[in-house]
């Protein structure tokens, strides 16, 4: 199964980590992180787009990370916004901006901890998010891309 994404390349649905999907699976059996990943797919011809992403990586198998993070970089590379809500420590590494809330869960949480780049969270000693990275990068998650401004 493959879309059109230019005229110089075509997006496959292997790209977002879906190689495994037949075109004869009811679309109501897909899991939540399944149709996540399907729904940016209509947006890859537009561009100024805002897109929100609610957990893509959900169900993803962590090879099939690298696969989605060049879909999303491939939606930000035609000049849209991604606003991820995600907690995979991967997908979380590759964000330009990272707006942190918490400091817990449900009515512990709400509240803006931290706001910055990757490099400013990796040095924050409020945010929960900012150990877990630090931890994550140490056990040889994979790091923050470069920055290319």
């Amino acid at each position: 199964m493959s879309l059109l994404l230019n005229s110089k390349r075509n997006f496959n649905i292997s790209n977002i980590g879906l190689q495994y999907l037949t075109l004869d699976r009811r679309t109501d059996t897909l899991s939540g992180g399944e149709r996540q990943r399907l729904k940016p797919t209509k947006q890859l011809k537009q561009s100024n787009k805002i897109i929100v992403l609610d957990e893509p990586s959900i169900g993803l198998h962590p090879n099939d990370t690298e696969k989605l993070l060049n879909f999303i970089n491939n939606l930000v590379d035609n000049h849209n916004t991604l606003i991820v809500i995600e907690h995979n420590l991967d997908v979380i590494a590759q964000a330009d901006w990272i707006i942190d809330i918490g400091l817990g869960a449900g009515k512990y949480g709400g509240n803006v901890v931290f706001t910055g780049t990757v490099a400013d969270l990796l040095n924050d000693t409020v945010s929960l998010t900012a150990a877990y990275l630090r931890q994550h990068f140490r056990n040889g998650g994979m790091h923050a891309k470069k920055d290319v401004s």
